[in-house]
């Protein structure tokens, strides 16, 4: 086989791929349906085509997980801050940086991650909203995907306090936490005492024994 030959399949085999990914993210029409099962196939996992590189939705607020445990004879400990140590590893290598702050914050999203149609059904319609509206529940999606990531939070946790409670603890609780932060503009203000808005929420207690 020539050069030119290879250099020719070499472009071939390179301007199909780069058809396949746009035609992966055209508008929907009934060939894209027909056919996306296979195209998706060969993009994932290595090129999957997601707007997550670019951070459409980045971050305003700090975020992370406590997590306490009770014992066998009824005393109860204090809360072991799970996110602060990788966070804080993540940060000191630019380089190479730890990934391991993404177990907690992966679950944390799945938990925050409702539909947004139906987040704004559920702000218009707060409290009971003007009309008496009754409030907008959780779908049946939402509620498994919020429990299994509360689930996985308290098992992640567990491995976190490997002696608490000398290593046999009955049940463990999750609490999660989101303090938001100044906007961008006024990042160099002064601070002031007692004006940081921080949303406690509290899970129910887990077996322990079950999350193993």
């Amino acid at each position: 086989m020539t050069r030119r030959a290879v250099l020719l399949g070499g472009a071939a085999l390179l301007g199909l791929h780069f058809a396949l990914a746009a035609f992966s993210q055209a508008p929907a029409t009934p060939l894209k349906v027909q056919h996306f099962d296979k195209v998706k196939g060969y993009l994932n996992p290595y090129f999957v085509q997601n707007w997550m590189l670019f951070a459409p939705d980045p971050l305003a607020d700090d975020r992370g997980v406590l997590a306490r445990a009770r014992c066998r004879d009824g005393s109860v400990t204090e809360y072991h801050d799970v996110t602060t140590a990788y966070v804080r590893e993540a940060q000191e290598s630019r380089f190479f940086p730890s990934r391991m702050s993404r177990l907690v914050s992966a679950p944390m999203q799945s938990i925050n991650a409702t539909d947004p149609l139906l987040d704004r059904l559920r702000e218009k319609h707060k409290d009971g909203g003007k009309d008496g509206a009754e409030k907008v529940r959780l779908m049946p999606e939402e509620r498994a995907a919020q429990h299994n990531a509360v689930r996985f939070l308290a098992r992640y946790s567990l491995t976190q306090m490997p002696g608490v409670c000398g290593g046999d603890p009955e049940r463990v609780q999750i609490r999660m936490y989101v303090r938001e932060l100044p906007p961008w503009s006024k990042r160099n203000a002064p601070a002031k005492a007692g004006k940081d808005t921080v949303r406690v929420q509290d899970f129910d207690w887990l077996k322990a024994g079950e999350l193993r």
